[in-house]
C-alpha cells in the first residue's frame, strides 16, 4: 500500500479544493508561520479516524470546518480524502478488490461524519482497522505532529511503549483483542444476569407453588361469603318493603294538614292588600310637605350667611380706612423730613468749602519738607555705609587670620595623628602580610589534598557506574528471559488447563476403558479407527453391558498377516482388551491392508497409523473420514501429558530464570547503591576540592591585599610628614599676618555713632513724610463728602416728589373707602326684615309636616300588623308544606331503597329478589336477623383479608415460569461454552502479542542503539522495558549517554539532544515496521546546521532502506536543499491556504 495523494476541501484554512501530490521519497512543505502547514498533517489524521477534537486542536469537531474569512463565507461541511495505490494487493482482505483505494471523510454541521471507501460508505472501525494493518493510522507514531518530540521525551514508560507496540504491527492483533475482551466480558456479564433470572426464577416458582395453594382457601372463603352478602341483601330489600308501606301513610295524613294551612294565610293576605291601599295618598301628603319645610329653611340659612358676610365686609372696609389714614400721616412725615435733611446738606457743604480753601499751599509746604528730610537721610546713609563697610572688611581680614591660624593648628594635629596611625599601621600591616604568607602555604597543601581525594572519588564513580551498566545489563537480559519463560510457561498452562477442561467436559461414563488405555503418540488414530465408541464401553463383572475380563485362547492365537505388526506394542490396556488387542495388525500404509485384507483370519483387523481400517469381513474404513471421538480425544490425553512435562520443564526454566533475576536485580541494587555512594563521595570530594580551593584563592588575595597596603601605607607615610611640616609653616605665616591688622573697635565705634545720626535723621523724614500724607488724605475726604453730599440732596428730593404724589393717591382711596362702608352698613337691616318672614314660613310648615307624619305613621303600622298576621299565616303554610314534602321524600327515598335494593341483588346475583330466596332456600322466618349476618360477613372478610395479596393464576404462572426457566438453563449452558472459547482465543492473543512484541523490542533495540550511534557520532544507548515483568503491561525506557557525558535522564538532555533521541528512536521502529507514510512536523527546529545534516543523511537512507514515503513540514534552508520536491502552503488571502509546488529533481534534470 502507497499514499499517492491528499485531497481537501473546506478543511481549518483550506477552503478551495486543494490536492496534495504524495510522491517516493522526500517531499518538503514550506511556508510561513501560520500559514496552515500543519493543517495538512491534521487532515491526514482525521481521514485514518481521528475522534479527538482537541487533537485537532479545537473544541469541537466541527470545529474543523473553514470558519469563514473577512472575504469568504463559512463553509457547511469540509471533507478529506486520501488515495491509496493497491496494485501490489497488500491491503486487507476486505479491502484488497481494487487497484486504487481512495478512503474520505465528510463531515457537515449538525449532522456528524461519515466515511467512505470508493464512494460506499463505511465504519470508522472499518477504517481504523484498515490503516492499523498497515502499521500506521491517526496515533501512528510516524506522524510527528509538532511538539511530539518533547511528549516523547517527557512520556511515561507504559506511554512510551505505543511506539513498541507500533514497530511489532500488532494495533489489529490488539484491537481484535479488545474486541474479544469486550465481548469475553458481555458474555460474562449475560452469565451473570441469567445465574441472577435463574436464582430469582426458582425464588419465584417457590412463591407461586405456595400461592396456588392460598388460592384454594380463598376460593373456599369466597363462597362462604358470596352466599352470606346473599342472604344480607334479600333481608335488606325485605326490611326496605315495610319501611316504604309506613312512609305511604304518614304521607296522607302531612296532605291534609298542609291543605288547611294554605287557606289561612289566603285570608291574612287579602287584609293586608287593603292595608297597603291606603298609604300612597298619605306618603305624598308627607314628602309635600315636607320639602316645603325644607325650601324655607334653605332660604333662611342663605340670609345669615348674608348677615355674616355683611358684617365682614363692614369690618374690612373700616380696617382700610384707619391704614390708608396712618399712610397718609407716614408720607406727610416723610416729606417733613426731607426739608430739613436738605437745610443740614447745605450748611455742611458750606463748611467743607471753607475748609477746602489754601489745600493746595499747604499741601506744597509739607511735600518740601519731606524732600529736605529725605536728602539729609539719603547723606547721612551714604556716610554710615562707609564706616560699616570698613569696620566688616577689617572684621573679615581678622576672622581670615584667625581662621587661618586655627585651620594650621588643625591640620598640624591631624598630620601628626595621621603620621602616627601610619607608623602604626605600616607594623600591623607588616605582621598581617606575614601572617597571609603562613595562610597561603596552608591552603596550598589543603588544595592538593583534595584534588587527590577528588581524582580518587572520580575513579570510584567510574567503576561504580561501570559495574552499574554491567549489572544494568544482567538485569535487563535475565528479565527479558523470565518474561519469556513466564510467557512461554503461561502459554502452556493455558493450553493443558483448556485440555484438561475439554477432558473432564466430555469424560463420558464412568470408568470407560477409553480413560485407562494408553498409546502411544501418533497410533491414536489407529487404535481410534480399531476399537472406535467400543472404548466408551467401561469394564463390568457378570451383568450389564461393557467388557470382561477374559483368560487368553488355549492355543496359540492367530499369527497376523506377514508385513503386519501388533499395534498391541504401542498400547497399554486392561486385561478385558487383550484378546481384541492381540488381533490388530499395524501396516505402514494404504496399499499394504488392502493386500493383506484377504489374508486376515476372524476377528483380526489391520490399521495404519493414519486412521484406515480393514477387518477380516471385509469391511474397510478409510482415515480421510472424520477421525473418531475416541482418537481425538486419546490424541488430547497424549497432548495434556506432553503439555503437562513442557510444564514442568518450564517452570523449571522460570524458576531459574526468576532466580538469575533476583540476583541480577540485587547485583543491580547493590551496583546502584555503590554508584550512588561514589556520586556522594564524589559530589563531597568535589565539595571539598572546591572549599579548598576557594581558601587558596582567599588566600592569595588577602596576601596581595596586604602587600599592596603595606605599599601604600609606606608611601602614605612620607606624605604625612611632608603634609605636617606644610602645616607649622602655614600656622607662622597665620601669626604673622594676624599682628599687622588695625584695631577693630575703633571701626565699629565709629560706625555705631554713624548708625545713631543716621536713625534720628530717618526719624525726621518719617515725620515730614507722615505730615504730607495727612493734609493730602484730609483734602481728598473733603473732596469725597462734597460729591456725597450732591447725590444726598438729590436723593431727598426724590424722596419728597414721590412723598408728594403718593399723599394725593391716598386721599382719593380714602374717599372711595368711605363711600363703600356706608353702603356696606345699609346691608343688614334689609336682611333682617327677610329672615323675620321666613321664620313665620317655617312655623307654618313645620305644623303640617306633623300631622301629616302621624297619619302615615298610624297607617303603617296597621299595615305591619297584617303583614305579620300574613307572614305568620304563610309561616305555617310553609311548615305545613315542608312536612308533607319531608315525608313524601321518606316515601320516596323507601320507594328508592326497595328498587336499589332489588337493582343490586340483580345485579350482583343477576336474578330477582324472589330468584334469589329460592337460590339460597331463605325463608323470612328462619332466617337470622341482619346483624347477626353482617357478623358473619365481616369474619368471613376478615379470613379472605388475613390471606393477604392472593395470586387466583399462580398455578398457570407456575407452568409458565418452569418452562421460561427450562430455557435460561439452556442458554446458560451455551453462555459457559461461548466464553471458554473466547478467553481460550484472548489467551492465544496475548501469546501471540508477547511473542511479536519481544521480538520487535530486540530489533527496534538494536535499530536504536544503532541509529544513536551514528547521529551523536559515538555514544550510547539502548532500550529497556521497565514497571512489569510482562511485555504487554510493561513500560519502555530510554538508556542514552551521549559522547563525552555520563548516563543521565532525558529530561536533562539538551533540546537539539532530545531531538535526536527521539528521531533515533522514531527511525528505529521505521526499520522494524515501516509505516507507509511519514510526516515530520518541524522536527528539525532545535537543531544546528551539522546536525540537520545528519537528520537529512538519515532520511535518505530510510528513504533508500524502506518504501515509507515521507512528508518534511520545515523551515531550515539545509533541510529544503535536501526535498526531491517542495510545496509551499501560502496565504495571500487573509484565513484561505493555498498549495503550490516545486520538484527539484526535474529542476535538476532541466538545469543539467
Amino acid at each position: 500500500m502507497h499514499f499517492t495523494r491528499l485531497r481537501l476541501q473546506g478543511f481549518k484554512s483550506f477552503v478551495d479544493p486543494t490536492e496534495l501530490v504524495i510522491a517516493p521519497g522526500l517531499t518538503g512543505v514550506v511556508g510561513p508561520n501560520g500559514c496552515g502547514k500543519s493543517n495538512l498533517l491534521e487532515a491526514l489524521r482525521w481521514v485514518m479516524g481521528e475522534t479527538s477534537a482537541k487533537a485537532m486542536r479545537g473544541g469541537e469537531m466541527e470545529d474543523v470546518i473553514f470558519a469563514g474569512a473577512s472575504t469568504r463565507p463559512a463553509r457547511s461541511y469540509a471533507e478529506v480524502a486520501i488515495r491509496i495505490d493497491n496494485v501490489e494487493r497488500t491491503a486487507p482482505a476486505e479491502f484488497n478488490h481494487a487497484d486504487d483505494l481512495e478512503i474520505s471523510r465528510r463531515i457537515t454541521r449538525d449532522a456528524g461524519s461519515a466515511y467512505r471507501l470508493n464512494g460506499k460508505e463505511l465504519r470508522a472501525r472499518d477504517v481504523k482497522m484498515l490503516f492499523a494493518d498497515a502499521s500506521t493510522g491517526a496515533h501512528s507514531p510516524a506522524l510527528v505532529r509538532q511538539g511530539r518530540i518533547s511528549e516523547l521525551i517527557n512520556a511515561k514508560p507504559t506511554a512510551r511503549r505505543a511506539i513498541l507496540e507500533e514497530a511489532a504491527g500488532i494495533g489489529g492483533l490488539y484491537q481484535r483483542r479488545h474486541e474479544a475482551e469486550l465481548k469475553l466480558r458481555a458474555a460474562e456479564d449475560n452469565l451473570a444476569r441469567v445465574s441472577d433470572v435463574l436464582d430469582k426464577l426458582g425464588e419465584q416458582l417457590g412463591q407461586l407453588q405456595r400461592q396456588a395453594r392460598q388460592a384454594a382457601r380463598y376460593r373456599e372463603i369466597a363462597a362462604d361469603l358470596r352466599r352470606a352478602e346473599g342472604m344480607l341483601l334479600w333481608l335488606r330489600w325485605r326490611e326496605a318493603g315495610d319501611e316504604e308501606a309506613e312512609a305511604q301513610r304518614r304521607l296522607a295524613e302531612a296532605t291534609g294538614l298542609a291543605a288547611r294551612a294554605q287557606t289561612e294565610a289566603a285570608a291574612r293576605a287579602a287584609a293586608r292588600a287593603e292595608a297597603d291601599a291606603a298609604l300612597p295618598a298619605l306618603r305624598e301628603e308627607d314628602a309635600v310637605a315636607a320639602a316645603i319645610l325644607q325650601r324655607a329653611l334653605v332660604e333662611r340659612d342663605q340670609v345669615d350667611e348674608r348677615l355674616r358676610q355683611a358684617a365682614s365686609d363692614i369690618a374690612r372696609l373700616e380696617a382700610r380706612a384707619v391704614q390708608l389714614n396712618r399712610d397718609l400721616e407716614r408720607e406727610s412725615s416723610l416729606g417733613r423730613d426731607a426739608d430739613e435733611s436738605v437745610e443740614k446738606l447745605d450748611w455742611e457743604e458750606a463748611q467743607l468749602r471753607e475748609q477746602q480753601d489754601g489745600q493746595a499751599d499747604r499741601l506744597a509746604e509739607a511735600a518740601e519738607a519731606s524732600r529736605a528730610s529725605t536728602v539729609a537721610v539719603e547723606h547721612e546713609e551714604t556716610e554710615l555705609d562707609r564706616l560699616t563697610g570698613d569696620a566688616a572688611r577689617l572684621a573679615a581680614r581678622h576672622q581670615s587670620a584667625a581662621r587661618r591660624m586655627e585651620e594650621a593648628r588643625g591640620q598640624r594635629a591631624k598630620a601628626e595623628a595621621e603620621l602616627l596611625r601610619a607608623e602604626q599601621g605600616l607594623a600591623a600591616e607588616a605582621e598581617a602580610a606575614a601572617r597571609a604568607e603562613e595562610a597561603l602555604e596552608a591552603a596550598g597543601s589543603g588544595a592538593e589534598a583534595a584534588r587527590e581525594a577528588a581524582e580518587v572519588a572520580e575513579e570510584a564513580l567510574a567503576a561504580a557506574e561501570t559495574e552499574r551498566g554491567e549489572a544494568q545489563q544482567a538485569e535487563s537480559e535475565t528479565r527479558a528471559a523470565a518474561s519469556s519463560a513466564q510467557a512461554e510457561a503461561g502459554a502452556v498452562k493455558a493450553e493443558a488447563d483448556a485440555l484438561d477442561r475439554l477432558l473432564a467436559r466430555d469424560k463420558g461414563a464412568e470408568g470407560q476403558m477409553l480413560d485407562r488405555v494408553e498409546v502411544a503418540p501418533g497410533y491414536e488414530p489407529a487404535l481410534g479407527a480399531a476399537l472406535g465408541d467400543d472404548l466408551r464401553a467401561p469394564e463390568v463383572d457378570e451383568a450389564g453391558a461393557g467388557w470382561r475380563p477374559l483368560p487368553d485362547y488355549a492355543g496359540a492365537p492367530d499369527p497376523l498377516p506377514e508385513g503386519a505388526t501388533p499395534l498391541a506394542a504401542h498400547v497399554a490396556a486392561p486385561a478385558a482388551l487383550s484378546r481384541r488387542i492381540a488381533r490388530i495388525g499395524l501396516v505402514a500404509d494404504p496399499a499394504e491392508g488392502h493386500r493383506l485384507q484377504a489374508s486376515l483370519r476372524p476377528g483380526q483387523r489391520l490399521v495404519t497409523a493414519q486412521g484406515d481400517l480393514w477387518r477380516w469381513d471385509g469391511y474397510r474404513a478409510s482415515a480421510a473420514d472424520a477421525p473418531s471421538a475416541a482418537a481425538l480425544r486419546l490424541q488430547q490425553r497424549n497432548r495434556l501429558a506432553a503439555l503437562r512435562e513442557q510444564l514442568e520443564a518450564a517452570e523449571e526454566v522460570l524458576a531459574a530464570a526468576r532466580e538469575a533475576q533476583e540476583e541480577a536485580r540485587a547485583r543491580l541494587a547493590a551496583a546502584t547503591q555503590a554508584d550512588a555512594a561514589a556520586r556522594a563521595a564524589r559530589r563531597q570530594a568535589d565539595g571539598a576540592l572546591a572549599e579548598a580551593e576557594k581558601t587558596l584563592t582567599r588566600a592569595e588575595g588577602e596576601l596581595d591585599l596586604r602587600r599592596s597596603r603595606h605599599s601604600a601605607l609606606a608611601d602614605s607615610l612620607e606624605a604625612r610628614r611632608a603634609e605636617a611640616e606644610s602645616a607649622q609653616e602655614a600656622l607662622v605665616e597665620a601669626e604673622e599676618t594676624q599682628a599687622e591688622l588695625e584695631d577693630l573697635d575703633e571701626a565699629r565705634a565709629a560706625a555705631e555713632a554713624a548708625k545713631t545720626v543716621v536713625a534720628d535723621a530717618r526719624a525726621a523724614m518719617l515725620a515730614a513724610r507722615s505730615a504730607e500724607q495727612e493734609r493730602r488724605r484730609e483734602g481728598e475726604a473733603r473732596e469725597k463728602r462734597l460729591a456725597d453730599i450732591g447725590k444726598e440732596r438729590a436723593g431727598w428730593h426724590r424722596r419728597k416728589e414721590t412723598a408728594g404724589q403718593r399723599i394725593s393717591e391716598l386721599e382719593i382711596r380714602i374717599e372711595d373707602t368711605v363711600d363703600e362702608l356706608g353702603r356696606a352698613r345699609e346691608t343688614p337691616g334689609e336682611l333682617e326684615r327677610r329672615r323675620f318672614e321666613l321664620m313665620e314660613s317655617i312655623s307654618k310648615a313645620e305644623i303640617r309636616c306633623k300631622n301629616s307624619g302621624d297619619a302615615l305613621s298610624t297607617a303603617e303600622a296597621a299595615l305591619r300588623a297584617a303583614d305579620a298576621a300574613q307572614r305568620e299565616a304563610e309561616r305555617a303554610a310553609s311548615e305545613a308544606r315542608e312536612a308533607r314534602a319531608r315525608v313524601e321524600a321518606l316515601a320516596e327515598a323507601a320507594a328508592a331503597r326497595v328498587a336499589e335494593a332489588a337493582e343490586r341483588i340483580e345485579e350482583e346475583t343477576e336474578a330477582p329478589p324472589e330468584a334469589l330466596a329460592e337460590k339460597l332456600e331463605l325463608d323470612a322466618e328462619t332466617c337470622p336477623p341482619a346483624g347477626d349476618v353482617e357478623i358473619d360477613i365481616v369474619n368471613l372478610r376478615r379470613k379472605r383479608d388475613a390471606l393477604g395479596a392472593v395470586n387466583l393464576r399462580a398455578e398457570e404462572d407456575a407452568k409458565e415460569l418452569a418452562g421460561e426457566k427450562d430455557t435460561l438453563d439452556a442458554e446458560k449452558i451455551d453462555l459457559e461454552e461461548a466464553i471458554a472459547k473466547l478467553r481460550q482465543g484472548v489467551a492465544s492473543l496475548n501469546s501471540e502479542g508477547r511473542k511479536r512484541l519481544l521480538a520487535a523490542f530486540e530489533e527496534v533495540n538494536e535499530n536504536f542503539t544503532q541509529l544513536f550511534t551514528r547521529l551523536f557520532g559515538g555514544g550510547t544507548a539502548n532500550l529497556v522495558l521497565v514497571e512489569s515483568d510482562d511485555p504487554l503491561d510493561a513500560g519502555l525506557e530510554i538508556m542514552c549517554m551521549p559522547p563525552g557525558k555520563k548516563l543521565s535522564t532525558l529530561s536533562l538532555l539538551s533540546g537539539g539532544e532530545q531531538t535526536l533521541t527521539a528521531l533515533s528512536l522514531i527511525f528505529a521502529v521505521f526499520l522494524a515496521n515501516p509505516s507507509p507514510i511519514c510526516v515530520l512536523d518541524e522536527v528539525d527546529a532545535p537543531l544546528d546546521d551539522a546536525n540537520v545534516t545528519r537528520f537529512c543523511d538519515l532520511l535518505d537512507e530510510m528513504r533508500q532502506r524502506t518504501a515509507t514515503r515521507f512528508l518534511c513540514i520545515t523551515h531550515h534552508a539545509v533541510t529544503m536543499a535536501r526535498m526531491d520536491r517542495l510545496f509551499g502552503v501560502t496565504m495571500a488571502e487573509q484565513g484561505v491556504s493555498q498549495l503550490v509546488s516545486v520538484d527539484l529533481e526535474r529542476a535538476e534534470a532541466l538545469v543539467g
